[in-house]
């Protein structure tokens, strides 16, 4: 699917969905850029993991929402004097029943935003001149591949805050697709449920086996979609095959929406 030689950033790529997607790019020959916030002892594994798969990797700490590490995460990359693709990755939640309107703080709000709204646009600002540099060097477009949730369209998911979180997202990945174009395209993943460790860390293991089993009592393809199930969507994205998409948000729920 992916050429060799591709240079990119996955943020939040210690666990889960973005090391998934790491892995892939991993076996296809990229240059990866594993960022994490604060899982470090889980961000070295991976990228072992992906030395061993023989890319070449560099670990960055780094939270999105701080605007001065968005620029420290997209400079680890400037030896390379390009970049093919960014992934938007890293995201936060706060699990409250959407009924409970006391639950959610402005506090909670701010950095739900800050994470998973600002810091992709923070990072696809620090990151413009290297993909500019990268779509110049191929002579297709740079990929920009914002994570989003089918939350984002539906309303649902964790809380109130990361709906919008995620509405906001899907909003902004159309207005910097026209933006960048024609050197650097945007486009987004929907996912629905992912079986992670998110779960577990916001309901605790029973909570999350009881999402899980309901979920696939629910849908109509009867399964729990996987990390690498959704990566390979990302990579698909992030690669040449969808030079000419731009602006897409692309939902994989195994059919949840057509239960609404």
């Amino acid at each position: 699917m992916l050429k060799d030689g591709l240079c990119a950033i996955v943020t939040g790529s210690a666990s889960g969905l973005g090391a998934a997607t790491a892995q892939i790019l991993a076996k296809e020959g990229s240059r990866i850029i594993v960022n994490y916030s604060n899982s470090k002892a889980e961000a070295e594994a991976t990228a072992e993991l992906l030395r061993k798969q023989g890319a070449e990797v560099v670990v960055v700490q780094g939270d999105v929402s701080r605007d001065e590490d968005c620029k420290k995460i997209a400079a680890a990359a400037a030896g390379w004097g390009r970049l093919d693709v960014l992934i938007n990755n890293a995201g936060t939640t706060k699990h409250v029943p959407h009924h409970d309107l006391d639950g959610l703080t402005a506090e909670d709000f701010q950095r739900i935003y800050a994470v998973n709204t600002i810091g992709p646009f923070q990072m696809v600002r620090a990151a413009r001149h290297l993909l500019e540099a990268g779509a110049k060097a191929s002579g297709r477009p740079a990929a920009v591949v914002n994570i989003s949730s089918v939350a984002g369209i539906s309303g649902g998911g964790s809380s109130v805050a990361y709906a919008a979180s995620k509405g906001a997202l899907n909003t902004m990945t159309q207005s910097l697709a026209r933006a960048l174009a024609p050197l650097i395209r945007v486009n987004t993943v929907c996912p629905g449920y992912i079986d992670t460790p998110w779960f577990t860390k916001g309901r605790g293991v029973d909570g999350a086996k009881q999402v899980r089993d309901a979920v696939v009592a629910r849908v109509p393809l009867k399964v729990a979609s996987t990390a690498e199930d959704i990566a390979n969507l990302v990579c698909f994205l992030a690669s040449p095959a969808s030079s000419n998409m731009t602006g897409e948000f692309v939902r994989m729920d195994a059919g949840m929406h057509l239960l609404q």
